[in-house]
């Protein structure tokens, strides 16, 4: 939900495909076994660790090495996971980013496209309780264009706590709602993970917010400050074309905190069920107002299928 978050930042970090380097099952140990740069300080999981700059060349593979083996349940791809990281670059002994100064766990949907390849990749398959070593190349990371303090083409390592994870349903799951307003889009109310259909009617766009219930849950309601995991689909009331949706990106669920996303969603998903689909047509001046954004036009309302899938 790039688009939709528009203020979000993610924090410089990445995951990769299944584990493929040496497991050091809850050693704890400081030393790295297969030519991955050692930690030299804050070995133990949940502590805060040391990177040493790695030796020689890098690998050109993705290279993950389990640091310490948790016995929680495995990673896949679609589990929204809550992690503690710290990335430097191969050839450096300076982090630039770690969310253990921030005490904030970073919370990212596996296999969503939300973080660089390598983290999605290098992710799947371990457990909870587990701290791992990445060694993530280029193409797997931030390629030739680099990021911010990470220069183009740099090999990348990251140390990563995996706190907890969360089975997220595929779909929405309970009461179909009558949608009898003849000037207001229907949307589609499948139940198999697949993008429902939005149709929206020949007419004048509403002025004001509309939240309505496609499929009503039976979850908790949702608050301001909660971080949800959703799948969306978005078209512009003025034609009905599509210009984002989760479901176009591997099918997976996106996460963010509900007070990171533009005021329509903000103020339509609060109070909401867990669990619902919900029928958003967000006025221009709860949304992007006067200014395109991507496939948006200026002054756009816009109109949403939204899953609460999850409070995480």
């Amino acid at each position: 939900m790039r688009r939709l978050a528009g203020l979000l930042v993610v924090p410089l970090l990445l995951l990769s495909t299944v584990a493929c380097g040496s497991e050091d099952k809850g050693s704890d140990s400081a030393s790295s076994t297969n030519g991955l740069p050692a930690i030299t300080a804050g070995a133990k999981f949940g502590e805060k660790p040391t990177l040493a700059k790695g030796e020689g060349d890098p690998p050109k593979e993705l290279k993950v090495e389990v640091i310490k083996e948790g016995d929680g349940a495995k990673l896949k791809k679609g589990d929204s996971v809550s992690v503690n990281y710290l990335g430097q670059a191969w050839d450096s002994d300076k982090p630039f980013d770690n969310s253990f100064d921030r005490k904030q766990p970073f919370d990212v949907t596996l296999g969503a496209g939300q973080v660089i390849k390598g983290w999605d990749q290098g992710l799947e398959g371990q457990k909870v309780g587990s701290r791992v070593e990445l060694v993530i190349p280029p193409e797997l990371g931030y390629g030739a264009q680099g990021q911010g303090d990470i220069k183009p083409n740099a090999t990348l390592v990251f140390v990563v706590d995996i706190l907890k994870s969360t089975t997220i349903p595929v779909s929405a799951k309970g009461t179909d709602v009558a949608q009898d307003n003849i000037d207001l889009p229907k949307v589609g109310t499948n139940t198999d993970g697949k993008a429902p259909s939005i149709t929206v009617p020949k007419k004048d766009a509403p002025t004001k917010l509309v939240s309505n219930y496609v499929i009503e849950g039976s979850g908790p309601a949702v608050k301001a400050s909660d971080t949800l995991s959703v799948k969306y689909k978005g078209v512009l009331w003025k034609g009905g074309k599509e210009f984002d949706s989760s479901y176009s990106r591997g099918d997976a669920p996106v996460s963010f905190p509900l007070a990171q996303v533009i005021p329509g969603w903000q103020k339509g998903l609060e109070g909401k069920k867990v669990g619902s689909r919900v029928l958003l047509v967000v006025p221009p001046d709860m949304a992007y107002g006067d200014k395109a954004q991507g496939e948006i036009p200026a002054n756009s309302t816009l109109v949403f299928s939204v899953d609460i899938l999850a409070v995480l």
